[in-house]
């Protein structure tokens, strides 16, 4: 059975898309069987990994209705053998709506996943800018939450929404899901906020920060126009070397089981962000 990983975090543009495709494309590299879920209306992980021609009846939204046609929806051996994809449209955004109606409408995707899941030995979903039922179905049917955390100002500012809809859907849906980690994205070294940011995370969260960190990088930025993840259209990239350390420290945590198994309870109230210094743009030494 396969652990099911959820890239969460309600803040758009922290880097979820990315690094759920660049995870993903890395753990399919590794040698694991990976299925990649994109549960985000925007669609982006879906053409992240190139595909365009996603029929509304063989995607994710289609799959909240009826999870009985999960594997008709899968996209089998996406850029890397060991790859497959359940694509999204746009059509998703309507799926919240729709779902109000439907019984255990918060339990509808974990039962899609479950279908699936037998065959892979990780599921990476990604997820919507949103703490809605779609995310709420996210964690439903995940074993863990990946956090990315950009590393700007306010990156913290909101993680407590996150944390307590974590502890809702523990209480109420999913009583083992845990924080399997903290990845820091966006980073530059040049940047006293971002060096700032990442002490505050690292004091927040403990060592549930992965050591990995992502930095800004055109390249990263670039992938995902060609339909490609950032391992695959430059690998000797500093972005793509980030993601492939990311995914060997959570590879290895996953597999040895070392990861915040108590979940989010142990975490205080997120600290407020650390306010802008002058000299922003002076090198660090």
């Amino acid at each position: 059975m396969a652990q099911i990983i959820a890239i969460a975090n309600q803040k758009g543009g922290v880097g979820k898309t990315t690094s759920a495709v660049s995870l993903a494309a890395a753990f399919a590299v590794a040698e694991r069987k990976v299925l990649l879920v994109d549960a985000d209306p925007q669609a982006n992980a879906t053409s992240g990994v190139g595909l365009t021609d996603v029929a509304t009846d063989q995607s994710t939204y289609a799959c909240l209705i009826d999870p009985r046609v999960a594997s008709e929806a899968v996209r089998q051996a996406v850029l890397l053998p060991s790859l497959d994809v359940l694509p999204a449209t746009p059509d998703l955004a309507g799926a919240e709506v729709e779902l109000v109606t439907i019984p255990n409408r918060e339990t509808r995707l974990r039962s899609a996943i479950h279908e699936l899941s037998p065959a892979y030995d990780y599921v990476i979903v990604d997820t919507p800018p949103s703490l809605g039922i779609l995310t709420v179905n996210v964690l439903a049917a995940a074993d863990c939450v990946l956090i990315p955390l950009q590393s700007e100002y306010y990156a913290l500012e909101g993680l407590s929404h996150l944390l307590a809809t974590i502890r809702v859907v523990q209480r109420n849906f999913n009583q083992s899901l845990s924080i399997a980690g903290v990845l820091l994205t966006m980073y530059d070294a040049r940047l006293n906020l971002s060096r700032q940011v990442a002490l505050d995370a690292r004091k927040f969260f403990g060592n549930i920060v992965l050591e990995a960190i992502v930095p800004r990088n055109v390249r990263v930025a670039e992938a995902p126009s060609f339909g490609k993840p950032i391992i695959l259209y430059d690998v000797a990239s500093v972005g793509a070397q980030a993601y492939l350390h990311a995914a060997r420290e959570l590879l290895a945590r996953l597999e040895t089981n070392v990861y915040s198994r108590s979940g989010p309870e142990q975490f205080a109230p997120a600290p407020s962000p650390a306010p802008p210094r002058s000299h922003e743009h002076s090198p660090a030494f």
